[in-house]
């Protein structure tokens, strides 16, 4: 680590994306933390003491740590700048395909919810403006992480590709839909997916065609994720 690096914020920094790891099944103990981190569990009690302070984290009577409440309002302060970023490219997407376009973060499971992969939730929607009918979707949408064209490409993401993919599904969340999606890559802590979704059948006329769609898809993603960075 440079001299000009805090070394006990780096490890507090660390013990939250221990705590928010996705692939974590159940909250850990002090002792599963310490063995995480390289550090004792001393170390690791005192980082807790000011992470507890500020509501960062909480433990349980068990003795399990869990991310704490304290960091709802920082989480809430990023989405304006992420909604920002998104909008345009967004809008662009929707006129350009003519379908509905979205973008989706992850909302990850409580700690005890048996493996749970988490939620994915849309938290921009922009619908065509010139398209005589097309898919609703809603801000706050929300749906398993397993199913559906967004979830899906998150956990393409997760997969550790960095390929420019994107997933097409039929039927998952609406019957009679379509949806195709790419994941965003390169933002640090952020887990989100850019997508489409239209009536019909993947390459039927008047549908989503994967080979024409799925590229722009491809680019949106990215576009965000220039501007996020």
């Amino acid at each position: 680590m440079s001299a000009e690096t805090s070394q006990t914020l780096d490890r507090g920094l660390r013990l939250l994306e221990l705590l928010a790891d996705p692939a974590r099944h159940a909250a850990p103990s002090v002792s599963d933390l310490a063995a995480g981190l390289g550090i004792s569990r001393p170390a690791v009690y005192r980082l807790l003491a000011t992470l507890e302070a500020h509501a960062l984290v909480d433990r349980t009577r068990d003795g399990q740590v869990r991310l704490g409440l304290g960091l709802l309002p920082l989480a809430r302060a990023v989405t304006p700048r992420l909604y920002d970023a998104a909008l345009p490219v967004l809008r662009q997407l929707a006129d350009d395909v003519g379908a509905t376009a979205h973008l989706t973060v992850v909302e990850p499971g409580p700690p005890d919810s048996g493996g749970s992969l988490g939620e994915a939730v849309a938290v921009a929607v922009v619908e065509p403006s010139h398209t005589a009918m097309h898919v609703a979707y809603r801000v706050g949408a929300r749906h398993r992480l397993d199913q559906g064209a967004a979830g899906r490409a998150i956990i393409l993401a997760r997969a550790g590709s960095r390929d420019p993919q994107y997933v097409v599904t039929e039927g998952e969340l609406q019957p009679g839909a379509v949806g195709i999606a790419a994941p965003v890559l390169g933002v640090a802590g952020l887990e989100a997916s850019v997508g489409l979704v239209a009536l019909g059948r993947a390459g039927r006329p008047g549908s989503l065609d994967p080979a024409l769609a799925g590229p722009r898809v491809v680019a949106a993603a990215a576009a965000i994720a220039a501007a996020l960075t």
